[in-house]
């Protein structure tokens, strides 16, 4: 995510920062979440997270008071950054517990063996599809999509359906309105490169991308240049007076351009294009040499909590992998369901990822 991870949750929603409520456990033994105990504690457990993580203050200190554990959280730059001081560190972890390696980073993780294997308490109520590692080094926590996101009011002034799969967009009706994110910077820029490879294989891509690139692609360093400097139909690109009517975003883009609009529109201002996906999906794990390694297994725990899947999708803008939680109403109104969004496996993604991102450099922007 990565930061995963969706409309940019750190560009959108409040920072947490570094988290340090303090509370003693109270309540009844039934109430309190798998991994507490009866002894009152007055222990740190540490999140190492990217900065996009996110969680509300009543959710958090809900689980501080039940469980006696105080939260600190240590945001540590973008996924990759993060995952790389993690394994220089490996057996000294800086943390409890990592949060937002995704399926694009997943295998270097496992390799490089940060983790403690912990099956979660609640584990059964994930998804099985999200469940990526059978050794349960580590545990699944959210998903979304990195799909093309199209500006709905230039279409309709131009009559003009708007694309929907890949193949939609190296029509010449198409040509100079995308633009995407460097697949060498960019996180979404990588899974739609990911979706390419998904789509058209080992044997396909590559050709995919030199008519994209004759269809005049447009590529830019990262999301926020992308979204809120180029796309006509963002409100930042608005401003901006941007061109480009599509853009490679997340599906959970709409909804939020919902949320944080001036006034609030009664329909999202932007679409998906539900045939352009990748799917990522988001990874908690016990990190191997936790100071605090039972603090660490009920925060795991708490992470695939209804309570928390539930807080997620507002704080974060991704989806819950729980079959219990419940989406809020922003999203099933504004927001789409992606049924079929491309995927490549983990370990394929960590063993031709470089060689992949070289070759669409050189094809692309050289």
């Amino acid at each position: 995510m990565s930061t995963t991870k969706r409309i940019a949750g750190a560009a959108l929603a409040a920072a947490l920062g570094v988290t340090a409520l303090s509370a003693c456990g109270g309540g009844d033994a039934k109430d309190k979440p798998a991994g507490a105990s009866d002894a009152p504690k007055s222990k740190t457990v540490t999140l190492v997270s990217h900065d996009s993580f996110v969680v509300s203050e009543p959710v958090l200190k809900e689980f501080e008071q039940q469980s006696g554990y105080t939260v600190k959280v240590l945001k540590s730059g973008d996924a990759g950054a993060a995952l790389n001081q993690e394994i220089l560190t490996k057996g000294s972890p800086r943390g409890d517990v990592f949060f937002g390696v995704d399926n694009t980073l997943l295998s270097r993780a496992l390799d490089n063996g940060i983790f403690t294997p912990y099956e979660a308490k609640g584990l059964a109520g994930v998804k099985p599809e999200y469940v990526l590692d059978k050794e349960h080094r580590v545990t699944p926590i959210d998903s979304g999509d990195i799909c093309v996101n199209y500006d709905k009011q230039y279409f309709a002034d131009k009559k003009l359906a708007p694309p929907q799969t890949l193949d939609d967009l190296v029509k010449p009706e198409y040509k100079n309105l995308l633009v995407t994110e460097n697949a060498a910077t960019s996180s979404p820029g990588l899974g739609f490169l990911l979706a390419s490879v998904g789509k058209y294989g080992e044997e396909g891509w590559k050709d995919y991308w030199s008519k994209l690139k004759a269809n005049g692609v447009e590529v830019v360093d990262g999301w926020e240049q992308a979204y809120n400097e180029r796309f006509s139909g963002s409100a930042g690109g608005k401003k901006a007076k941007g061109d480009r009517p599509l853009v490679v975003s997340y599906a959970s883009s709409p909804p939020v351009e919902v949320l944080y609009g001036e006034p609030q529109p009664a329909e999202a201002p932007t679409g998906v294009s539900t045939g352009t996906c990748f799917r990522q999906i988001e990874f908690a794990g016990l990190l191997k040499g936790a100071k605090n390694e039972e603090g660490g297994k009920a925060l795991v725990d708490f992470l695939i909590s209804k309570k928390f899947q539930e807080d997620m999708p507002l704080q974060m803008f991704v989806n819950p992998v729980t079959k219990d939680a419940s989406l809020p109403e922003l999203f099933t109104k504004h927001g789409v369901v992606i049924e079929k969004p491309e995927s490549v496996a983990p370990e394929t993604i960590a063993k031709n990822r470089e060689q992949w991102v070289k070759a669409w450099t050189s094809l692309v922007v050289k």
